[in-house]
């Protein structure tokens, strides 16, 4: 029975592929995540430096090229030693027979001899039918190394931070050494002891004239160094689980666990590292306010049921030219919820919904300099019975002021005027153009933002505003390979999609850059961003201060920071946009340009004039070049004031726009 069991198993064994995880990885390379049933990443050995396969046959399998599956010669020479020292003082299984426990074929923890017969007859009839570097570079796949990490690739990515095909002499002879011991000799947790077995598969190595007394002598004098965090590039949970979805949804869930695809990002490590910093710091600090009275965050609570009772916050970063996501924090801990903020999430965009108003409005005609009334309003509630009498956030009224400081300094009243005067299916169409796909009511409140958003979303918006009229959609793979290096899928970077006219926008961001030097958003230069970094931008906080956004951009970054809980409730009397999400958004954007130059300025589209005006009324002031009291505008040809526009500007007073009782 015995001998036809083994000759029927001869006839079957072969070599066969583990299931291999799928790899993600930053623009870079750098290794973000692995997701399957098992960490392990197919290498060819004929990608490998020649000294990795032989560190392992040096300090495994000496004979490995001489003996047919079984070593004789190491067989008679482990007896010998058991016989002298006892039990277990030394094993004779070769690479091949290493390789048939791996795969499973037999149980390497039964030490009886019928399970040693059965090994040996199997690595004989794998021998038959591979050739010695099909089975070297399947065990150099197989084995594990520790910490749930199968195969050198996945070993060297973790531990050194580094593709196996990069490996150095002394980081492959480390590699070897961890086989017979992955805990024994972990470099991380026992480096002493790694150092010394890794030192030792050295002097194999040289002894076996595998590398030259030289060599060894260079090896052994390298440090040993491990990559921090487990080899990961970056830690950017929330994006990866974003991408893994993806990948299920278009290839299916067998395929993502098992089939070893290779996906390129967009995701930039230096950005992501300074969202998570930023994010971290910042929502630290909001909880050290004093007065603070809710819940503060340790990672050692335990959610119930996946929801936080601390305060949370997102943060998503674009290239507003092609839509590349290039850092996203969709939560404060994922390990204590993985919902994802920012691309799951919906919530209020309070005022950093505004500039779409104010976008409808220009792109009508009305010039920045209109006079919109700050003064008390009754409105028809549009949601219910009832009048709606809104004010704004510091119960006070302004009069007459022009568009530019109603946006600035994000008042309230001038925006619903302005609403209404555009009209409301107008603010709707321009956030659609935009990108915006979440219901959007046809109410007057939708102009301080009562409709809820989709965070994403909300920042891939200000793209428009960023590149000066195109929305580009969020991108977050440009590459999908199969396990043989096959492209699978390409994402090839889209133009940004016309969705509004250039002058316009350049128009809104020259106010909302006000907004960041001298109204709302002024915290965002407290972090210390260089003055040389031009900046627009928009805070915006809800009724009873429940979420808190800034999203603002540059001419080659668009960013949005949200803050609030995860079941509504208001984060802290004063809390608005710009006291707490502005600075995390200044944080993030200094630590990003500290590795970038300053962006370019805005260059002015044709059609456009420039005119110095009055901030009090808009009127033409070209003698004064205060930027206290005046301001160089923007105007669409023909609307520009001259010096006869003071008539028209008396005009103007006695019939304002918009006007509502």
């Amino acid at each position: 029975m015995l001998a036809a069991s083994l000759a029927a198993q001869q006839a079957t064994v072969t070599i066969v592929r583990p299931p291999l995880s799928t790899v993600i990885l930053d623009r870079d390379g750098g290794l973000i995540a692995d997701v399957g049933t098992q960490s392990r990443m197919w290498v060819r050995l004929a990608d490998l430096p020649a000294h990795v396969g032989q560190a392992f046959i040096a300090v495994e399998d000496r004979r490995f090229y001489q003996h047919d599956g079984v070593d004789a010669i190491g067989v008679i020479g482990a007896i010998r030693d058991n016989v002298l020292r006892g039990f277990g003082a030394r094993g004779a299984s070769t690479i091949t027979q290493q390789l048939i426990g791996a795969m499973g074929l037999v149980d390497r923890s039964d030490i009886s001899m019928r399970r040693k017969l059965r090994e040996a007859e199997l690595a004989r009839s794998l021998e038959r039918r591979h050739t010695k570097a099909e089975i070297l570079e399947a065990y150099l796949n197989w084995i594990l190394f520790g910490n749930g990490w199968y195969g050198v690739e996945s070993a060297s990515r973790h531990y050194f931070g580094k593709s196996a095909t990069e490996l150095t002499i002394h980081e492959a002879a480390m590699l070897a050494a961890l086989p017979k011991s992955p805990v024994g000799y972990d470099p991380r947790r026992r480096p002493s002891q790694a150092l010394q077995r890794r030192n030792a598969v050295l002097a194999l190595m040289r002894d076996q004239r595998f590398i030259t007394p030289a060599q060894y002598r260079a090896a052994r004098a390298a440090p040993l160094r491990t990559a921090p965090d487990d080899g990961y590039s970056v830690r950017a949970p929330h994006f990866s689980e974003w991408v893994r979805q993806w990948l299920v949804e278009r290839f299916g869930i067998s395929q993502v666990n098992s089939a070893g695809m290779r996906v390129v990002t967009t995701l930039d490590p230096r950005a992501q590292e300074a969202a998570n910093r930023a994010m971290r710091d910042g929502l630290a600090r909001v909880e050290s306010l004093p007065g603070y009275r809710w819940p503060r965050y340790s990672p050692e609570l335990v959610p119930a049921g996946g929801r936080t009772s601390y305060l949370q916050g997102m943060l998503v970063a674009m290239d507003p030219f092609n839509g590349d996501v290039i850092a996203m924090v969709g939560g404060r801990d994922y390990r204590h919820s993985e919902f994802n903020r920012a691309v799951q999430g919906v919530r209020q965009a309070g005022s950093a919904f505004k500039p779409f108003v104010y976008t409808a409005a220009l792109a009508q005609g009305m010039p920045p300099t209109m006079i919109l009334q700050d003064a008390p309003i009754s409105l028809p509630r549009g949601d219910g019975p009832g009048r709606w009498e809104p004010e704004n956030s510091d119960g006070t009224w302004s009069g007459a002021v022009t568009m530019r400081t109603a946006l600035m300094r994000s008042i309230n009243i001038p925006a619903i005027r302005l609403a209404l005067a555009a009209g409301l299916d107008s603010v709707v169409v321009t956030a659609r153009r935009l990108g915006i796909t979440t219901p959007v009511p046809l109410y007057p409140p939708i102009a301080i933002g009562a409709a809820d958003v989709n965070p994403l979303e909300m920042v891939a918006a200000y793209t428009g505003f960023a590149n000066l009229g195109g929305h580009s959609s969020p991108r977050m793979i440009t590459l999908v390979q199969d396990a043989g290096g096959t492209p699978i899928y390409e994402g090839p970077a889209a133009p940004p999609a016309p969705a509004l006219d250039p002058r316009v926008a350049f128009q809104v961001t020259s106010m909302l850059q006000d907004a960041v030097e001298r109204g709302t958003g002024t915290s965002v230069r407290r972090s210390g961003l260089a003055p040389a970094v031009s900046v627009a931008g928009k805070t915006g906080t809800t009724n009873d201060n429940a979420d808190v956004w800034f999203i603002g951009y540059t001419s080659n970054l668009v960013a949005g920071v949200w803050l609030g809980f995860d079941q509504r409730q208001g984060i802290a009397r004063g809390a608005f946009g710009g006291t707490l999400a502005a600075p995390i958004w200044g944080e993030f954007a200094r630590m990003v340009y500290q590795h970038r130059p300053a962006p370019a300025h805005w260059p002015m589209p044709e059609g456009l004039v420039a005119v110095r005006v009055r901030r009090s009324d808009g009127a033409y002031e070209p003698n004064d070049t205060s930027s206290v009291t005046t301001v160089l505008e923007y105007f669409q040809q023909g609307q520009e004031p001259t010096p006869r526009g003071i008539a028209e500007r008396v005009l103007r007073r006695l019939r304002p726009w918009a006007p509502i009782r």
